[in-house]
């Protein structure tokens, strides 16, 4: 039985700040001690809002209510869904879920890796290069881009939603010229479009081959990712903001979107983020896993549908300074593969 949670926040610097707002990103290492002794820890994230509500969250209502449960990570997170749901179903509540989720998972695993415990369906994923990169000169981006050429990535993708159009695609068309015909090209809005914008930008960058948009639109606004992917030829990615399970649901029985992208920590750990999978393996929508390397290439090496990896520059788990070595998984150029140790974070 679970005997008790303890929480530390670490603020760990990023080599490359994704703004000058979000010099670092929080991360809260949730400790689950069981009667017999045994500890599993799990991963809370957040780069930029929330960490100390996150972690009085975890220290108070959740610690409160999982002790004395069985450590069984299915029958803990459906309990503590129902019980913080009073406090919503999104934001900080599924973040400080996927703590104790994780930390419960970790137990599962004991000695053993995430993947070999779910199931390896194949040895390897491509990863893709990616850059917070909004905020970048177009010198800046042009290095960035021939870094990731140079590094062997056949994919990458790079921030758009500048002031004006005419920026971004000036900045894509820099993109593609370095990146050349042959490397895949996905670009990521973070939201900042309206359908009308979306649209129209749409319009102008489609010319660059673009392998998917990503949140063109806000994550909430379900009618206009329907009604702009019926309208565009590029392919529609969405998911990192979305929290639940019925929230995908939406999305996909909607028709909105040609891949998902669930955020591990943003659904609230392992738990459900494996039901996601699987109801979009239903719709036949592939699975790309947002964020979080070492723990996303994990996953995306035990789904069903093929899928790539993202890797945002110097910005892994491990650049961040939080996992110890060995670690789970390891990069050779553009492809991720799992080294059969247990995740573990350092002290």
């Amino acid at each position: 039985m679970i005997k008790d949670l303890a929480v530390t926040l670490r603020s760990a610097p990023l080599a490359r700040p994704w703004g000058a707002d979000v010099p670092f990103n929080h991360a809260l290492l949730v400790t689950i001690t069981l009667d017999d002794g045994r500890r599993g820890t799990g991963l809370a994230w957040t780069p930029q809002i929330g960490a100390q509500a996150v972690k009085a969250l975890l220290e108070h209502d959740v610690r409160d209510a999982v002790i004395g449960l069985p450590p069984h990570p299915e029958l803990v997170w459906d309990r503590l869904s129902a019980h913080l749901s009073e406090a919503g179903r999104s934001g900080i509540v599924p973040i400080a879920l996927s703590g104790m989720d994780l930390a419960l998972w970790d137990l599962r695993c004991g000695e053993r890796a995430l993947v070999d415990v779910l199931g390896a369906r194949r040895e390897s994923v491509p990863v893709y290069g990616s850059g917070v990169n909004l905020h970048y000169t177009l010198q800046e981006l042009r290095a960035q881009a021939e870094r990731w050429v140079a590094a062997g990535f056949t994919a990458v993708k790079m921030k758009v939603g500048r002031p004006s159009l005419a920026e971004d695609v000036e900045r894509v068309a820099a993109v593609r010229e370095v990146i050349g015909p042959d490397r895949l090209l996905m670009v990521d809005a973070n939201q900042r479009w309206d359908l009308h914008r979306a649209r129209v930008a749409l319009r102008a960058l489609e010319r660059y081959d673009l392998f998917w948009i990503e949140e063109p639109l806000p994550a909430d606004d379900l009618p206009g990712q329907v009604e702009l992917r019926r309208g565009v030829g590029v392919p529609v990615a969405v998911g990192e903001n979305v929290a639940t399970v019925h929230g995908f649901r939406d999305l996909l029985t909607a028709g909105a979107c040609d891949v998902v992208q669930p955020n591990l920590v943003r659904v609230g750990g392992i738990t459900p983020f494996l039901r996601i999978a699987e109801l979009a393996r239903v719709f036949g929508v592939p699975v790309y896993p947002h964020l979080l390397t070492e723990l996303s290439g994990q996953l995306a090496l035990a789904l069903h549908h093929p899928a790539m990896v993202e890797r945002v520059e110097d910005a892994t788990l491990a650049d961040l300074g939080l996992l110890a070595s060995p670690l789970p998984v390891e990069i050779d150029g553009a492809e991720l593969r799992a080294t059969g140790a247990p995740t573990r974070w350092a002290s």
